[in-house]
């Protein structure tokens, strides 16, 4: 897959079967439509396009936004990839560009620059300066330049809609398996292994820390989960804890995981761990020993959960 950063600086021979959206999570709905656009390009022999957009766009235009992305814009591409798209393109979003037109975003962009032939979008997709721009308006474009336009329905998991909103919320409640059931795979957190203060060796159960560098990645519900993660090949399973460290008076979040039965030096790697199920709250003990027990309860009650429903 070809990764394009600006539209401006995209350029193809062959006619395009394109794609619009954020697609945040690259969910279970969004993999419809890139498998739609896919389709479309195989039978047609054309280049499948998606255009996304960086940051994303409730970011610039909502100051006062909290919002946290499921993906950042690596491990989104490195999703879309998997796929089997041909092309990335990721323009940034700023304001200049959210005041075009409807009419001038599928001429000057989309027709004149991206050379399309067919647009696939997704369920009530809007676009334009005030997002004004709808099917309807797509479908009068698209007679008027050339170019075929395919929406795509609400795609549903168990009569629930899927979206990027409700995946948010789910990771937020730490209802891991529910997020990951949307998505189509496990919610990842991918960062450097930095350096600690050692204390989980001190008690027996050496964690790797995780950095994340990207400030607008979602960080899910703080607490204990089951864990696993690639490393050069070899599938590892661990608990994870996500919070302040209340029983040291920790003064920030951190992400430490404990791999099982495992001694492998990851300093200074980026890795990425795939979170499985919650376990259990944060919680602050009354004393280190008391913290060292409640971590073996976890490690025995996190293995059975892996030995029961992910092995």
């Amino acid at each position: 897959m070809k990764i394009t950063h600006n539209f401006l600086n995209f350029s193809s021979n062959k006619k395009t079967i394109l794609t619009i959206g954020t697609f945040d999570g690259v969910h279970i709905g969004h993999q419809k439509i890139i498998e739609q656009l896919l389709n479309a390009s195989k039978k047609k022999k054309e280049t499948s396009v998606l255009l996304t957009f960086f940051p994303h766009p409730r970011m610039v235009l909502q100051k006062d936004s909290n919002i946290k992305l499921i993906n950042t814009i690596e491990e989104k591409s490195k999703l879309l990839e998997k796929l089997g798209l041909n092309e990335l393109i990721i323009h940034p979003f700023n304001r200049d560009f959210s005041r075009l037109t409807a009419f001038e975003f599928v001429r000057d962009i989309l027709v004149n620059k991206l050379n399309i032939s067919k647009l696939i979008i997704g369920y009530d997709h809007h676009f334009g300066k005030n997002r004004e721009g709808n099917f309807e308006q797509l479908k009068e474009y698209g007679e008027m330049f050339g170019f075929e336009v395919e929406e795509i329905p609400a795609q549903n998991l168990n009569d629930i809609a899927v979206s990027s909103t409700k995946i948010r919320r789910a990771l937020e409640e730490g209802l891991i398996e529910k997020a990951n059931n949307y998505l189509g795979y496990n919610f990842m957190l991918s960062g450097e292994v930095v350096k600690g203060n050692n204390l989980g060796t001190k008690i027996g159960f050496p964690t790797a820390n995780i950095s994340i560098k990207e400030d607008y990645k979602l960080i899910p519900k703080t607490g204990v989960y089951a864990v696993k993660s690639t490393i050069d090949s070899i599938t590892y399973y661990g608990m994870m804890n996500i919070g302040n460290r209340p029983t040291i008076e920790g003064k920030h979040q951190t992400i430490e995981v404990n791999f099982f039965e495992v001694d492998i030096n990851l300093y200074n790697r980026t890795i990425e761990i795939e979170l499985l199920s919650f376990l259990r709250d944060e919680q602050k003990f009354e004393s280190i020993d008391n913290l060292k027990n409640q971590i073996q309860k976890d490690k025995v009650s996190i293995k059975k959960i892996i030995a029961d429903r992910f092995l």
